[in-house]
C-alpha cells in the first residue's frame, strides 16, 4: 500500500514538473501581451504618404495670402501629404475641368486622390441651380413573363448645361471619372461666409442674403452633398464640421480681417480645416 502510494506521489511530481516546463513563465506571458497590445494599436492613417490633388478657389490657391499655412500645407507636414494644388482665385466649378488637365498633363497617373473645395464663388456669382438630369422619351427592350417586347419609357441623362451649377459639377465628375476611373475623389462644402468687401468693384455681401437669383449660400451646399448620390463619390461637409461661423463676431479670430473679409480664412481657420479633415479622411481609402 505504501508502495503504490509513493508511486503515485511520485508520478504526480513528474506531471506538475512537465507542465510548468512546457507552461511560459508569467513574465513571457506579459511580454506576449504587451507585443499584442502595441500591434493591435498601431495605426496609419491611410492617407499618409500619399500624393493628393486639390482642385478649387481663393481658399485652396496658394497665392492667396489670407493664410501662410493652407489647409493642405497642413495635412503635408502632419500626414506627409505631397499636394499638388491647382486652385485659383475666383474660379467655379466650370474651371474643374481645366485643373484636371493641367494635373494630366504635369502629372499624368502619377497620384493617389483629388479634393475639390469649390462653390463659394458660383453662389457669389449667382449662376442658377438648374438640375441634375434631363428626361426624354426613348424605346426600350424589356421582357417580363412575356416575350421580349420595345416599350417606350421616360429616361433621364445627366444635364451637361455648364450655365447650371448641377451641369457643371455634372460635367466635371463625368470628366474626372473617364479621366481617372481609379483616383478617390473627395468633394468638400464651401464653408459658410460672411462679408467681403476688397474695393467697390469687388463688395460681397453675407450669406444671409440670396444671391442674384435668388439663391441662398445652402443651395449650392446641398447640391454638393447631392452629388455624393449622383455621381458615387464621397462629400466631407465642412460647412457643418469644420466649426468655422464668422458670421458672428466671436469667429472673425479664425478669418483674413474682422472688417473686411470674413470670406477668406487665416492660419488658425485653416488649422481648424485641417485637423476637421485629418480625422475625416480616415475614413475613406485613398488609391483605389
Amino acid at each position: 500500500m505504501m508502495a503504490t502510494r509513493n508511486f503515485f506521489h511520485t508520478a504526480a511530481t513528474y506531471i506538475i514538473i512537465g507542465m510548468l516546463a512546457a507552461a511560459p513563465t508569467v513574465s513571457a506571458q506579459a511580454k506576449t501581451q504587451k507585443k499584442n497590445d502595441k500591434t493591435q494599436t498601431t495605426f496609419t492613417h491611410p492617407w499618409q504618404g500619399k500624393r493628393v490633388a486639390y482642385f478649387g478657389d481663393s481658399i485652396t490657391d496658394p497665392n492667396n495670402k489670407a493664410a501662410g499655412n493652407k489647409y493642405w500645407n497642413l495635412l503635408e507636414q502632419w500626414l506627409g501629404i505631397k499636394p499638388f494644388v491647382y486652385a485659383v482665385s475666383g474660379r467655379q466649378w466650370d474651371d474643374i475641368p481645366r485643373q484636371a488637365n493641367k494635373l494630366k498633363e504635369e502629372h499624368g497617373d502619377d497620384f493617389d486622390a483629388i479634393l475639390i473645395f469649390m462653390g463659394t464663388n458660383d453662389y457669389n456669382n449667382a449662376v442658377p441651380i438648374g438640375q441634375w438630369y434631363e428626361e426624354r422619351l426613348e424605346n426600350v427592350e424589356y421582357g417580363h413573363r412575356y416575350a421580349k417586347r420595345t416599350e417606350q419609357r421616360m429616361r433621364r441623362h445627366p444635364s451637361m448645361n455648364k450655365d447650371t451649377y448641377k451641369g457643371r459639377i455634372n460635367i466635371a465628375l463625368d470628366s474626372l471619372k473617364r479621366m481617372y476611373p481609379t483616383k478617390q475623389i473627395v468633394l468638400l462644402t464651401p464653408i459658410h461666409r460672411a462679408g467681403f468687401y476688397a474695393n467697390e468693384k469687388n463688395w460681397q455681401c453675407t450669406e444671409d442674403y440670396v444671391n442674384r437669383c435668388g439663391e441662398y449660400l445652402d443651395s449650392y451646399i446641398d447640391a454638393v452633398k447631392e452629388a455624393a448620390n449622383v455621381w458615387a463619390v464621397p462629400v466631407l461637409d465642412l460647412n457643418a464640421t469644420s466649426g468655422l461661423f464668422p458670421m458672428i463676431d466671436a469667429h472673425s479670430q479664425y478669418f483674413n480681417n474682422a472688417d473686411t473679409d470674413r470670406l477668406h480664412p487665416n492660419d488658425k481657420g485653416h488649422e481648424r480645416m485641417a485637423k476637421t479633415l485629418m480625422y475625416q479622411l480616415l475614413t475613406l481609402p485613398c488609391g483605389l
